[in-house]
This record gives C-alpha cells, sequence and structure tokens, in this order.
C-alpha cells in the first residue's frame, strides 16, 4: 500500500516543494515535438495524431474521471482494465492516483488544502505546477479502495508509463520516427494542456450556473476541445452524473459514447442528475452553505470593517456602551451593532443584496446570508474582544 501523502498539512512556501527532477520527462515530451522540424510532418502522421488525441481525451473523460474518479457508471472487469490502460496512454500517472487526487479535489475544491485551486495557488500551479510538488507524488490508497482491491489495476498502479511505452512503440512500429513525433507526442502534448485547463481555466473563466461553493465554471470552449468536460459548474453541481451538459444544447460527446456502449451492453447504470438538480431546485448542503457563505463574507472585508471599529471606539465612551448592549442583548446581536449607528456593517439587507448579485439562484440564498451575517459578525467580535456568545 503506497504511504499516504501529508496532503492537508499547512502549504507553507509551495514552490519549495517541487520535485524538479520528476519534471524533466514532461519536459522532455514537449521539446521532442521540436524534432518535426528533421523527421518532417506527413499528412499521414497528423492523422494518426488527431485520432489518437480524441481517442485518449475520451479515455480521460470517460475513464480517469467519470468511471474511476466518480463511478457515474457501472461496466465490467474487462473493459474497466482496457479504459485505465488507455486512460494511462496520456502519461497521466495511473488511474488510483489521478482519481484519488480528483476525489480529494472534489473534497476541498477551491480551500486552502485543494490539490489545484488558481484562487489560492496561481494558474500555472494549478495548471500544472501541483503534479510535480512532492505533497503530490504518492497516491493515497484509502480514497481509491474501491478500485485499489482489483490486482490489474495495482499492476498498471506499479507500472505506470507501460502503456504509453506500449502505444509509443506501436506507432513508431507502423510510421517511423515522423508518426512518433508528430502521431504521438504532439498529441500527448495537447491532451496534457486540455486536461489541465480544466484544472485552471474552468475555475477562472466561464459562467456559473449553480451555487458549488468554489470557482468552478461552465466553459463552452474547453467543452469543444475535451469532449464535454469544459461543463465544469454542471458536474461540481452533481458530481456523480455520467452526463455533464444538463442542457440540450451542452455539448457532451464523452457522455454520447457512453449511451452507445450502453445500448451494446458494455457499460450500463448511467447515473443522471435529478431533476431537482436540472431545475436549480435542490438544497443545498451545510459544506457548500459554509464555502458560500465565506466567499460572501470575505466580499465584505470583515477584517477591515473590524480594525475600522476597533480604531474608531478603542479608549471612547462609545465601547464602553456599545459592550453594555451586545451584553444585554445576547440574541440580537445584529440590531443592538445597527442601533449604534455603525454604517461599516452590513445590514442583512445588504448581505443579500450582495449575494443575489454574485451567486445563482439558489433555495438556500437565506441560509448563505445568515451564515455570513454571522462569520462577519463573529470577525468583527473577536477583534473587539468581545464575548462570542452574545451571538448565540
Amino acid at each position: 500500500m503506497t504511504s499516504k501523502p501529508n496532503e492537508t498539512a499547512p502549504r507553507g512556501d509551495l514552490h519549495d516543494d517541487i520535485v524538479y527532477p520528476s519534471a524533466i520527462p514532461f519536459i522532455i515530451v514537449h521539446l521532442v515535438c521540436f524534432a518535426a522540424i528533421w523527421t518532417g510532418v506527413t499528412w499521414g502522421a497528423i492523422a494518426t495524431g488527431i485520432g489518437l488525441y480524441w481517442l485518449r481525451i475520451f479515455s480521460i473523460g470517460a475513464g480517469y474521471h467519470r468511471y474511476f474518479s466518480h463511478r457515474s457508471y457501472s461496466t465490467g472487469r474487462l473493459f474497466q482494465f482496457l479504459l485505465a490502460f488507455m486512460s494511462q496512454t496520456t502519461t497521466q500517472k495511473s488511474v488510483l492516483w489521478w482519481a484519488a487526487k480528483h476525489r480529494h479535489h472534489h473534497l476541498h475544491s477551491d480551500t486552502e488544502i485543494d490539490v489545484h485551486s488558481p484562487r489560492h495557488t496561481g494558474f500555472i500551479y494549478a495548471h500544472l505546477g501541483w503534479i510535480f510538488a512532492s505533497r503530490h507524488d504518492k497516491a493515497d490508497l484509502t480514497k481509491v479502495a474501491d478500485f485499489s482491491r482489483f490486482p490489474e489495476l495495482m499492476w498498471l498502479h506499479r507500472f505506470e508509463q507501460f502503456p504509453a511505452v506500449l502505444l509509443a512503440t506501436v506507432v513508431f512500429l507502423l510510421g517511423g520516427w515522423t508518426y512518433l513525433v508528430v502521431g504521438f507526442f504532439w498529441s500527448t502534448v495537447v491532451v496534457y494542456h486540455a486536461t489541465f485547463c480544466i484544472n485552471s481555466l474552468a475555475h477562472v473563466h466561464g459562467r456559473k450556473r449553480y451555487v458549488t461553493g468554489d470557482d468552478s465554471r461552465n466553459n463552452w470552449l474547453l467543452a469543444l476541445f475535451t469532449m464535454g468536460e469544459g461543463w465544469h459548474n454542471n458536474h461540481h453541481a452533481y458530481q456523480a452524473s455520467v452526463r455533464q451538459g444538463f442542457r440540450w444544447w451542452e455539448y457532451d460527446p464523452t457522455y454520447y459514447l457512453l449511451r452507445v456502449l450502453a445500448f451494446l451492453g458494455i457499460v450500463w447504470d448511467l447515473r443522471h442528475p435529478p431533476k431537482s438538480v436540472l431545475r436549480n431546485e435542490q438544497k443545498l448542503g451545510a459544506r457548500v452553505i459554509e464555502r458560500a457563505a465565506r466567499q460572501l463574507a470575505l466580499s465584505f472585508d470583515p477584517e477591515r470593517i473590524a480594525t475600522a471599529l476597533h480604531g474608531a471606539f478603542a479608549g471612547t465612551p462609545s465601547l464602553a456602551e456599545l459592550q453594555e448592549k451586545l451584553a444585554q442583548a445576547r440574541t440580537q446581536a445584529a440590531d443592538a451593532l445597527a442601533s449604534m449607528s455603525l454604517p461599516s456593517i452590513p445590514t442583512l439587507e445588504e448581505i443579500r443584496t450582495r449575494a443575489s448579485a454574485i451567486f445563482a439562484h439558489t433555495p438556500s440564498l437565506d441560509d448563505i446570508v445568515e451564515r455570513a451575517n454571522r462569520m462577519i459578525l463573529e470577525t468583527v467580535y473577536a477583534r473587539m474582544n468581545w464575548p462570542a456568545a452574545v451571538i448565540d
């Protein structure tokens, strides 16, 4: 069993633990692409590269992501192995490593311990830098115990580069150096960055249909290049769905091909989002509400408010008066603060107005607003050294 990596430890300086030697093969794969200057480029090699791109981007979406990470459908052991094998021809490590990291990402999406979050680590690190960090070198197999029990998948985990080496060898034997460079290496690099864009661009650019407590977005352009993976906000709203394009016009060919495979009996039990999710009528879970409320509260900069109040009242009679009012109104802290005419502290209505502006429609908006209001008051109380009991 692979030792459990320390993914929840304080980050410190993230760039100090980059394992640069492990990045060398990744860099070499990019540099080899320039060998086409000497090997030449043929239409046959280009066609091979295009074919391998689409075959492997499907394997990532249907294999690494929708099956091994989210169990959004079922299949037999043979096709499971074929999916794993084809996924690993992309040289993106083993399916067990990939699924374990992705499950960790969803558990902590866009929090400080997310494995790849542009919000906290910057675009480049979220795009590819995290892959080479020592803390992410090993897979926490406890997160994928449902798959690590299969010996053939553990074999692929131990020899993670074998599928890619075999595919590259076959391409070379069939077409020579031109096919190897253009057909295999060019397509591999494009697959790299198409996949990585879901970790980076899909958390920066696009539209949010659902409140998910993170920065996931729907990006139609990414959906075109990734066979439907670009509908990322949809996916974060209901992760177990085999379908990521929730609307008829949301292009999702990975789903269409899985429907064909289901018709042929190769896969089954395709999981779809309930109607309440499609209509955006579902109540949000406590974790999503907490994350959304934190985002809303931080938009008011509660630390700045607390500092301003502390400076305004420190050493004045008004501070004692305010403390007395708060002590007398333990269950009505917000009203007590409002009665003191402190415009720095947003009212519930102001918080609700901002929430309506920054979030998509959700039945849980009032819950988010109330939790954000409490977070702001807690920050103010902590800065002013007031007892937390007054807002209980």
